[in-house]
């Protein structure tokens, strides 16, 4: 048994609550090394000595390259738990006590491994609404100017102030109103707009005002009226938060720079050199070396007094649902701590998502944000159905490997995506190979997780660089474009209506051919979907006994089941009930 690759932390990811009486433990073992694998567990604090141990044996719920990973749900009125595992293959049994291998488990109680007390107040927990969200990432100034059209206007607009603001392609906060009925016919519940403060540029990462609309988008009122249109359909709005950096138009920066040294704003910024200059190199620390976005300092008290006050704001005078916050791993944790809090007390069920492309466990253990963008999901499709360039076997690793990083609460919140605002259009990637988006546009429909369209992805939007991939809106209806966003609405209307794509367990199914064809099932107590998609230019026969009871919900190109085999046509998936 090679004890090297077992590995169990207490209090993290391998051992956390989901409710007052239920404990989630894992334990990681080298791949395909372990037969048996139990937990035994009891009463820390229990008056009786020999402590009584009782036991519950852990299942293998993913492998991926080089680890299998077992889990068990500890269900028990104890709240102070000790525990300890039981590991066993063909040659060899061992007890895992508190960090030590042993022969036995004869230890005293104090040298198990703890979970000291089930607090509720450090229960993870995300807002409900979002196990059943499906969201739409619209880029305002690309979407629309009114119903089904999209018309660059003047490109320039005042603030108050008398800030010159600025568009490219002239999309509209009422635009998106226009197109409500599109947005409602999607079957999408959840709609994040990128930023739609004022702000000089464009894109409107550069803020100037947090507490205004930007012209070139619109006003409080229409603002607001989006939002009420929004939730009368039943859709949670939020909105991007840039909270790490600021536009040099910013009222404090704007302080710095024509009062230096003597600016009472000074401390809201990173590193100032003295005379600041707006010029290239800025002599100030900025978002990503961009002078136009100078960092602001977040681990200022009055800095984080002022952004709590702007993630309330938007909540009472809105009604927003939630702020998905830009650069989110170079903010100080303290100041999100605090942001946290100021806005679960306007709203509960606020939803907080922040853009963090790596691992991002230290931001999501409940204190934090919710959930994040999830790009480690992007890059292993990309590579699958994009690229081409890994096999069904690879993906799975990989796959597998990511839903072991988080809780599983968190891991059900992350946001999906293919592509965003940041990065080339997912059909790009595929060389325009619309089959392939397809392919991938299944999985993410029905994998773990909340699906997110960034606009016209359901359309067929391509594009390589910044301005192409945040090119306008495709209106105009094409025979493609029907075709696939008809898929999509399909797709989106499945997993809403299915309680295993919403709420259940994730399951690899092992397939007896080398191709590369990926099935996997989802379950939610008594209902089952199985899901096949065939990454290869061929047709596919693949043995699956299960399917012997099963009904087609959905299919990409008039795939078929005969007895207990599944019939796949190049480049396709299919959606299975298990009756």
């Amino acid at each position: 048994m090679n004890l090297e690759a077992i590995k169990h932390i207490p209090l993290s990811e391998d051992a956390f609550a989901i409710a007052e009486d239920t404990l989630v433990l894992r334990l990681r073992a080298m791949k395909n090394d372990i037969k048996e694998c139990m937990v035994f567990y009891g009463d820390r604090v229990c008056r009786t000595n020999p402590i009584v141990m009782k036991s519950i044996v852990m299942n293998k719920i993913a492998s991926d390259a080089l680890f299998d990973y077992y889990e068990a749900e500890v269900k028990s009125s104890y709240t102070r738990i000790c525990y300890y595992f039981y590991l066993k293959n063909e040659t060899e049994k061992v007890y895992y006590v508190g960090g030590v291998f042993s022969e036995h488990a004869d230890y005293d109680r104090t040298e198990f491994f703890q979970f000291p007390y089930i607090r509720r107040e450090e229960i993870v927990n995300v807002p409900e609404w979002t196990k059943s969200a499906i969201m739409y990432q619209i880029f305002p100034d690309s979407f629309a100017t009114g119903s089904r059209k999209i018309e660059a206007l003047d490109k320039g607009r005042y603030t108050k102030d008398g800030i010159t603001v600025a568009s490219h392609y002239g999309g509209t906060i009422s635009g998106i109103i226009d197109n409500m009925d599109y947005l409602v016919s999607l079957g999408i519940n959840c709609i994040y707009l990128n930023p739609v403060f004022a702000a000089s540029s464009y894109h409107k990462y550069d803020t100037i005002d947090y507490f205004s609309i930007d012209p070139c988008l619109g006003d409080l009122d229409t603002f607001k009226e989006l939002v009420q249109i929004c939730h009368k359909n039943e859709i949670k709005v939020l909105l991007d938060g840039v909270f790490n950096h600021c536009g040099t138009d910013f009222f404090a920066f704007r302080d710095v720079l024509q009062n230096g040294e003597a600016s009472k704003y000074k401390d809201w910024f990173y590193q100032l050199r003295f005379p600041v200059k707006y010029e290239e190199p800025p002599n100030y620390e900025a978002f990503a070396y961009v002078k136009e976005m100078p960092k602001l300092n977040t681990g200022n008290p009055e800095v984080v007094d002022y952004f709590c006050r702007v993630g309330v704001y938007w909540i009472e005078e809105a009604g927003i649902d939630g702020w998905r916050l830009d650069v989110a791993n170079e903010v100080d944790h303290e100041f999100w701590r605090i942001f946290r809090k100021s806005v679960l007390k306007a709203k509960p069920e606020a939803f907080l998502i922040g853009e963090i492309w790596e691992d991002s466990q230290v931001w999501l253990q409940g204190d934090q944000l919710d959930s994040t963008m999830n790009y480690k999901f992007m890059n292993i499709c990309r590579r699958f159905f994009a690229d081409e360039s890994i096999t069904a076997e690879t993906f799975n690793n990989e796959i597998n490997s990511m839903l072991m990083r988080y809780r599983r609460n968190i891991t059900y919140a992350q946001m999906n995506l293919l592509d965003s605002h940041d990065v080339p259009r997912f059909l790009t990637k595929c060389h325009g190979d619309v089959m392939r988006l397809r392919l991938a546009l299944l999985f993410m429909f029905t994998f773990v997780g909340i699906p997110s369209v960034f606009y016209g992805d359901e359309k067929g939007i391509s594009g390589k660089e910044e301005l192409e991939y945040r090119r306008p809106m495709i209106w105009e209806d094409t025979p493609q474009s029907l075709s696939l966003s008809g898929e999509v609405k399909k797709m989106i209307s499945i997993r809403k209506q299915s309680e295993a794509f919403l709420y259940g367990d994730f399951r690899y199914v092992p397939v007896n051919i080398p191709d590369n064809v990926y099935v996997f099932c989802r379950q939610y107590q008594n209902e089952k979907m199985l899901v096949a998609i065939n990454n290869e230019n061929k047709i596919l026969k693949v043995q699956i006994p299960m399917l012997e009871s099963g009904k087609i919900l959905f299919t990409l190109s008039e795939d078929y089941i005969e007895q207990e085999y599944l019939y796949l046509n190049p480049k396709s998936g299919i959606i299975i009930k298990c009756l």
